[in-house]
């Protein structure tokens, strides 16, 4: 077998030079290795691909390289795990229609007027020369906008309850606590019971999941067909074999696209906040875009602005968010690159090094939204969403929503950010997070 050059860092200081430093790590690799490289994980090699031509075979090779819903499910949690990214085969397949309705055509469009009636609401909150965390503002909105499209709540006990639920659930997966005992000692692991770092999160995806089994059968006894939201659509949907979905499979298909605020959008919202007030030029271009528009400050007229979702795709080039797409095994003997692999090789596209690719991105360190205007990019080449059978279902909602979050903030306030230095990074799982939160301060509001 010719794997492609290993990486000869000792796995456990690559993994402390990843969670330190990981676009550093992940730039010198590729400077030293190319870009396809194996880093072994005790016998099993895996694979990280950062090359288009590979990133297509990946994609349209379905019957040698396959995604397995294993991958995705969390040993630690105590809890059963039957979401859009654990099931498998034709099940997935037919499921993934069902959740993408709710982020497509009328059902996105009329969701429009409310993520900017939220935003304006939240971020007129903020003092005047108040200093605030951009992180924790843009988690606020998404998180509602999530809690509101997904499982169709507006204000009330209900809406608080699940809202405090997700929050608490997403700082405490978070913190340093979580992130030193949980993930680095195997014992704390164990679900001890809820005063146990472990048992307190098991608790946590517990009543997040109790509470929607209970929304769930709420809402089927009211079988309300007018309803728009995503719970109400999978209520009324129907499986491969015509049979409606049970209580528990709706509940566990709700779960992750709430989640994703936090793994996505959140953050990337963040980086866009900073890279927009971190360049003057580029904020003053995006106001008189916005100027240009006049009364005609609707939600899809924002959304079709072209230096606006220009200076979006950028900032999700530059930071992408998640590094890498969701791994997939290779089934058969595989020749790929010049390189043979063998049945149980792991195989991950490297999103960061895609986009960092200087015969793509001329300096791809420099923030440049006009890339974007002077080229459009295949598929295999930009790709802050994934691709294939595995891309995020969420992502035309995931950028008409940070287009509009960002435009109506630019409406509507003067900030400014709290430090001029280069903000750094800081590793959560597979995404890429600012560190400080990107720390801002409010100088005025329209």
């Amino acid at each position: 077998m010719t794997l492609p050059p290993k990486v000869k860092t000792p796995a456990w200081l690559l993994s402390q030079q990843l969670k330190n430093n990981p676009l550093g790590c992940m730039d010198a690799i590729y400077k030293r290795y190319g870009d396809v490289v194996t880093i072994m994980s005790g016998s099993t090699p895996i694979v990280y691909v950062s090359n288009p031509s590979g990133i297509k075979q990946i994609f349209n090779n379905t019957k040698q390289i396959t995604d397995s819903g294993t991958f995705f499910r969390d040993s630690t949690l105590t809890v059963e795990q039957r979401g859009i990214l654990q099931i498998d085969g034709l099940v997935h397949k037919h499921r993934r229609p069902l959740l993408m309705k709710a982020y497509h055509g009328e059902r996105m469009n009329a969701s429009g007027q409310r993520i900017c009636k939220l935003t304006e609401k939240i971020i007129s909150q903020q003092g005047i020369g108040k200093t605030f965390t951009a992180y924790e503002i843009g988690l606020k909105i998404i998180l509602q906008v999530a809690i509101e499209v997904v499982i169709g709540l507006r204000e009330g006990e209900r809406y608080e309850k699940i809202k405090r639920l997700f929050t608490s659930l997403i700082k405490y997966e978070e913190s340093p606590l979580f992130d030193l005992v949980v993930k680095q000692f195997a014992f704390a692991q164990l679900d001890l019971g809820r005063w146990s770092p472990a048992g307190y999160r098991n608790y946590l995806y517990k009543e997040i999941l109790q509470f929607l089994y209970d929304e769930v059968q709420e809402r089927r006894k009211q079988a309300d067909y007018s309803r728009t939201d995503m719970l109400s659509e999978l209520i009324f949907a129907r499986d491969e074999t015509g049979t409606p979905l049970s209580d528990e499979e709706v509940r566990d298909l709700l779960f992750l696209p709430i989640l994703a605020s936090r793994d996505g959008a959140a953050h990337s919202l963040t980086w866009c906040l900073y890279w927009v007030h971190s360049l003057r030029d580029i904020r003053e271009q995006l106001l008189e875009e916005l100027d240009s528009l006049g009364d005609n400050l609707n939600p899809m007229n924002i959304v079709a602005l072209p230096y606006l979702n220009a200076v979006c795709n950028e900032s999700l080039r530059i930071c992408s968010s998640p590094m890498f797409m969701l791994p997939r095994l290779v089934e058969s003997p595989l020749e790929m690159m010049g390189y043979e692999l063998i049945p149980g090789t792991v195989l991950i596209g490297n999103i960061y090094l895609i986009h960092q690719r200087e015969d793509l991105y001329p300096e791809p360190k420099q923030f440049k939204p006009e890339r974007f205007l002077e080229k459009k990019f295949s598929p295999y080449e930009f790709l802050p969403f994934g691709g294939g059978a595995r891309n995020c279902i969420a992502a035309p909602f995931a950028m008409f929503q940070m287009k509009l979050v960002l435009a109506t903030i630019l409406s509507n306030c003067k900030l400014e950010l709290v430090n001029n230095r280069p903000e750094k990074q800081k590793r959560f799982d597979d995404q890429c997070h600012p560190k400080s939160g990107v720390k801002m301060v409010m100088r005025g509001q329209h």
